[in-house]
């Protein structure tokens, strides 16, 4: 895992890459949160699909509400960023798209994207 910090407009977003899955249940999740806050101070975090569990777009699963709560719940805001193309279902779609829309959780085609959603910077 790489983490590196990103300021702009004001807002530092911590950027974590990693080639490893690291958040691949509610637990992992925690963890990176915790992680994330006591090395970097940071709240916004920006992360690449590669280290998101493929549950997490699978909506029935559930594994995405309950990550994203423990994110609202930790008043993290959080963003994912890659490409989501493969994914085909009307429902993650929506889902994504509404996210998008809102301030909390985010999903970028690239890491630029993301941290300028994160820093309000607008993006896609």
């Amino acid at each position: 895992m790489k983490t590196e910090t990103v300021t702009k407009n004001n807002v530092t977003v911590a950027v974590v890459e990693s080639d490893e899955k690291l958040i691949t249940d509610v637990q992992s999740a925690l963890d990176l949160i915790m992680t994330v806050k006591y090395e970097t101070g940071c709240t916004d975090i920006a992360i690449n699909k590669a280290a998101v569990a493929d549950d997490f777009f699978i909506l029935s699963t559930g594994l995405a509400g309950e990550i994203l709560q423990k994110f609202i719940n930790y008043g993290v805001r959080f963003a994912v960023y890659g490409d989501f193309s493969k994914y085909t279902s009307k429902p993650l779609k929506d889902f994504m798209y509404e996210s998008n829309r809102g301030k909390d959780f985010y999903f970028q085609p690239d890491r630029s994207g993301a941290i300028d959603k994160l820093s309000g910077c607008g993006g896609l």
